[in-house]
């Protein structure tokens, strides 16, 4: 009989573990059931290194639905297309939640690559009103803000001062500035991001918006842009080359030269992202202690920025959008927001932080860049935004490089444009 018991035995065993099996099968499939589960968070380089600290919080907060950070290049156009090559595939997916650009929203959604989110879900009412537009598409939220960003006027407020003079507020008194005071002080007048990419599709949408006009309409499916206002914001960026108060070298500008060159002391004015505001304020720069921040000009007075940042979306293809969507209301949170400023230097979404004077004094431009997203804009919206996007740029860099006048150059972009609707 001591077989029988053996046996009885080896049974009971058998039982407990399958027991145990189907405990665990249950577990996972209610997890399933609920869309909670771990997460993969894809974004491109995080260059200060500020966002593994707080994922790490929210895993040690939810070990059931622990998130792996995937680091993309820091190339724009480099991280698009991995995630677009990830989203096509939805049998072997990697990236569950995604940081994308502000621009890429539409396009994503028009491919049925995002999934459409609950706004009720989502704080979008303690952000700044202009940064929700960016995440939307046909009247639907399909993606939450996270990072928000605005173009801002630097300038050198010890010349300006030495000059008695104010910070510009119109175009005439930038283009008088740049073409009188910056020689007698042995500077260039006014640069941007003048390089055929992104950074001149910005630049000269901002022109065009500044001036009254837009670029496309209808979420792209109208083009608007052969307009009075598009030939005089373009104007303005062409005569400034011809007239000298650009320098040509600009021509050739990204965001990083455009920096580097306002932070050696040889520029007037710049436009240029806050982050370049904290660069030129750092110990080692020429012009530290001597700079000041306004709202970007325009024609009559205060322009237009072009938004820019970063939205959080959901993919289409993720098996646990309860767990994402818990993510992103964590990431979007004030807590975390505040974070995002003070570890990140990043400009938050949420509109509270932007009146709180501690995070002012540390941050003195915080006010100036609140006050330039209020009045900022999005990018055109368009499924085919980077078709678009190479577009502008073409036609505005023959413009500014004299190659085609202003208003040969807005009516190509009008049947450029036409083209690819």
């Amino acid at each position: 009989m001591r077989w029988i018991h053996a046996a009885g035995r080896g049974l009971l065993v058998l039982l407990v573990v399958l027991t145990g099996y189907v405990a665990s099968g249950a577990r996972a499939n209610e997890g399933a059931a609920s869309g909670r589960g771990p997460l993969t968070l894809a974004t491109a380089g995080d260059l200060t290194g500020y966002l593994g600290p707080l994922l790490e919080g929210w895993n040690r907060a939810h070990p059931g639905e622990r998130v792996t950070l995937v680091e993309l290049p820091d190339s724009a156009d480099e991280s698009r297309a991995q995630m677009a090559t990830d989203l096509r595939d939805g049998d072997r997916h990697r990236f569950d939640v995604l940081n994308i650009d502000v621009n890429w929203t539409s396009e994503f959604a028009a491919a049925g690559w995002i999934r459409p989110l609950p706004r009720e879900r989502f704080p979008l009412g303690t952000f700044l009103p202009p940064v929700v537009d960016t995440a939307t598409y046909d009247g639907r939220l399909y993606a939450v803000p996270y990072v928000t960003n605005a173009g801002l006027l630097l300038y050198r407020k010890d010349v300006l001062a030495a000059e008695g003079v104010p910070p510009p507020r119109t175009w005439a008194e930038l283009e008088r500035y740049a073409g009188t005071i910056a020689p007698k002080h042995g500077l260039d007048g006014y640069a941007g991001q003048f390089l055929p990419y992104e950074g001149l599709t910005v630049n000269a949408a901002e022109a065009v918006y500044s001036a009254g006009g837009s670029i496309l309409g209808d979420e792209g499916a109208r083009v608007t842009v052969d307009s009075a206002a598009a030939r005089e914001g373009i104007g303005f960026l062409a005569r400034g080359v011809r007239e000298g108060w650009i320098p040509e070298e600009a021509l050739g500008y990204k965001e990083e030269e455009s920096k580097q060159a306002f932070q050696d002391g040889r520029l007037l004015f710049l436009r240029n992202w806050p982050y370049a505001y904290v660069g030129a304020s750092a110990p080692g720069s020429a012009v530290a202690g001597k700079i000041g921040a306004v709202p970007l000009p325009g024609p009559h007075g205060p322009g237009t920025s072009v938004l820019g940042g970063s939205n959080l979306a959901v993919s289409a293809h993720a098996e646990h959008p309860d767990s994402a969507a818990r993510l992103i209301a964590y990431l979007t949170g004030e807590r975390v927001q505040r974070q995002v400023l003070t570890r990140g230097a990043l400009p938050p979404v949420r509109a509270d932080l932007y009146e709180d004077p501690a995070l002012i004094e540390a941050f003195p431009y915080l006010p100036t860049l609140r006050e330039s997203v209020l009045a900022a804009a999005p990018r055109p919206k368009s499924p085919r935004y980077d078709q678009v996007s190479l577009a502008v740029q073409a036609v505005v860099h023959d413009a500014m490089a004299g190659r085609q006048t202003p208003e040969a150059a807005v009516r190509r972009l009008a049947r450029e444009l036409a083209a690819l609707s």
